[in-house]
C-alpha cells in the first residue's frame, strides 16, 4: 500500500469555488490525463471531479513509497507554480494505507456531503473507466478501484432497506416544495448521475420532465425511457419553453446558461423558475441569475443544508465503517504478503540450501560409509527440519510486514544475508555460509 497516494480537496475544507479552480472540464479529462501522469513522474493516475470534490489518486511507477505530491498536482491542475505554502493550504494529501482508506470511504459515500449517498460510486467508476481508456491506469490502481467499488456494492446491499438520501434527493425536495401544485415541466439539463437521480424521483412524484442536452441523441434516448420530452441545449437557450424549475449538471469550462438565456427563461415562464445548479464550475453564474431575477440554489447552499444531517447519517452507517475496516485489514495482509512473496520464497530456499549443504558435507566426511537409502533418508530429514525451522521467521516477517514500513522489511532481508546454498568449494572445504 505504501506506493499509493491521493491528493485532493472537497467541500469539507474548501468552498465550491475553490474546488472548481482545480477541476478539469469533463470533455478535457481524457486528453489531460497523460499530462497529469507525466507531472506525477510516470505514476498510474485516476482523476475524479464531482460537484463538490476533486481527487487525484495515484500509484508510483516504480513501486517506491508515495510522497506528498501536492505541489505537482497544484502545478498540473492550476497551470502555475504554487506560492510558498499555497499547495499545502489548498490541497489535502494521503499516502499508503491512509490513501487506500480514503478511497474506500469515498466509494462508499462516507466522505460525501450527504453521508452514504450512492452517486459517488458511479462517478468513481466513470473516472476509472476514463483512466483506463487513456491508458494511465495500471495493475495497482485497477486492483484498488476494483476493491473500492466491490466494497461500495457490498455497502449498498447492506443499506438497501434504508437507502440514504443524496444531494439529488435534497434538490428534488426543493423543487417539489417550490412547484407546489404547479405541473409545468422540470427541465433536466445534462445527462449525469445527479440529473438521472433527480429524474427518477421527479417522475415518481408526477412531474412532467424535459430533457436538455448538447447531444440530441443521448437526450432522446434518455427521454424515451422516461416518457419525457427532449430538446437540444442550443434550442433551449435560444427559445426556452415554460418550465417550473431547472436542474442543471453539465460539464464544460463555462456557464451553460448565461444571462441572456436566463432572461429568455424568465420571459417564457408563467412564473419565475427555480434553478438547482450542480455544476462545477457553476453552470449558472450566481451574478447572472441575480441580474435576471431568477432564484438559483448552488452547491454551497445544498452542502450547507446537509451539515445538520451528517452526524446522524454517520452514526447510522457505523456498520459500514466496520466493514471497511475489515476489508482494509484483509487487503493490508494480502498486499504485504504479495510484496515480499519472492523474498519469503528465497528465505525458505536459503534454509533448505544451508541444511542440504551441511548434510552433504557430513555425508562426505563422517557419514561417508552409509548406503544410498540411508543417505536419502538423512537428506529428507534435513529438508523437513529446515522447513520447520524456517516457519517461525517466515510467519513472523509475514505478520510484521502488515504493520512495518517497506524499508523495515527490506532491512530484515538485507541483514539476514542468506543464500540459496553455499558455493560448492565452501562445502568441499568444510565451510558453510553464515
Amino acid at each position: 500500500m505504501d506506493h499509493i497516494g491521493v491528493v485532493g480537496l472537497s467541500y469539507r475544507h474548501a468552498s465550491v469555488e475553490d474546488v472548481a479552480r482545480f477541476a478539469i472540464p469533463r470533455a478535457d479529462i481524457e486528453a489531460r490525463l497523460p499530462e497529469l501522469r507525466v507531472a506525477l513522474h510516470g505514476a498510474e493516475v485516476v482523476f475524479l471531479a464531482t460537484c463538490n470534490r476533486v481527487e487525484v489518486i495515484f500509484a508510483t511507477g516504480d513501486a517506491s513509497v508515495a510522497g506528498d505530491l501536492r505541489g505537482a498536482v497544484f502545478r498540473a491542475l492550476r497551470g502555475r507554480d504554487p506560492e510558498l505554502g499555497e499547495a499545502a493550504e489548498a490541497l489535502r494529501a494521503w499516502t499508503g494505507e491512509a490513501a487506500v482508506e480514503h478511497v474506500f470511504l469515498l466509494a462508499c459515500g462516507l466522505n460525501s456531503a450527504q453521508a452514504g449517498e450512492h452517486e459517488i460510486t458511479a462517478q468513481l467508476r466513470s473516472a476509472w473507466d476514463m483512466a483506463r481508456a487513456a491508458e494511465v491506469c495500471g495493475p495497482t490502481l485497477n486492483r484498488l478501484m476494483n476493491e473500492a467499488l466491490s466494497m461500495a456494492s457490498r455497502v449498498h446491499r447492506l443499506s438497501a432497506a434504508s437507502r440514504p438520501p443524496s444531494l439529488a434527493d435534497l434538490a428534488v425536495e426543493r423543487v417539489l416544495a417550490f412547484c407546489g401544485q404547479r405541473r409545468d415541466p422540470v427541465a433536466l439539463v445534462g445527462v449525469s448521475p445527479m440529473t438521472r437521480r433527480c429524474a427518477q424521483f421527479l417522475r415518481a412524484a408526477g412531474m412532467p420532465l424535459l430533457i436538455v442536452n448538447r447531444s440530441a441523441e443521448v437526450a432522446a434516448e434518455w427521454a424515451q425511457s422516461l416518457g419525457a420530452r427532449c430538446m437540444p441545449l442550443h434550442e433551449f437557450r435560444a427559445s426556452p419553453p415554460d418550465v417550473a424549475a431547472i436542474v442543471v449538471a453539465a460539464g464544460g469550462p463555462g456557464a451553460i446558461l448565461d444571462e441572456a438565456a436566463l432572461r429568455a427563461l424568465e420571459k417564457a415562464a408563467a412564473s419565475s423558475p427555480l434553478i438547482i445548479d450542480f455544476g462545477l464550475p457553476p453552470n449558472v453564474e450566481p451574478a447572472a441569475a441575480q441580474a435576471a431575477g431568477v432564484t438559483r440554489i448552488g452547491m454551497n447552499e445544498l452542502i450547507e443544508a446537509t451539515r445538520e444531517q451528517r452526524l446522524t447519517q454517520l452514526l447510522r452507517l457505523a456498520p459500514v465503517r466496520a466493514a471497511i475496516d475489515e476489508r482494509l485489514a484483509r487487503l493490508r495482509s494480502e498486499l504485504a504478503t504479495r510484496a515480499i512473496g519472492r523474498k519469503l520464497a528465497d528465505l525458505r530456499d536459503s534454509f533448505e540450501g544451508i541444511a542440504a549443504a551441511q548434510m552433504d558435507q557430513l555425508l562426505a566426511q563422517d557419514l561417508r560409509g552409509l548406503d544410498d537409502s540411508e543417505r536419502q533418508l538423512l537428506r529428507r530429514f534435513a529438508t523437513t527440519l529446515a522447513r520447520r525451522l524456517a516457519h517461525l521467521p517466515l510467519a513472523g516477517i509475514r505478520a510484521a510486514a502488515e504493520h512495518a514500513s517497506a524499508d523495515t522489511v527490506d532491512a530484515f532481508f538485507r541483514a539476514a544475508r542468506l543464500q540459496r546454498a553455499p558455493h560448492s568449494h565452501d562445502a568441499d572445504n568444510g565451510k558453510a555460509e553464515p
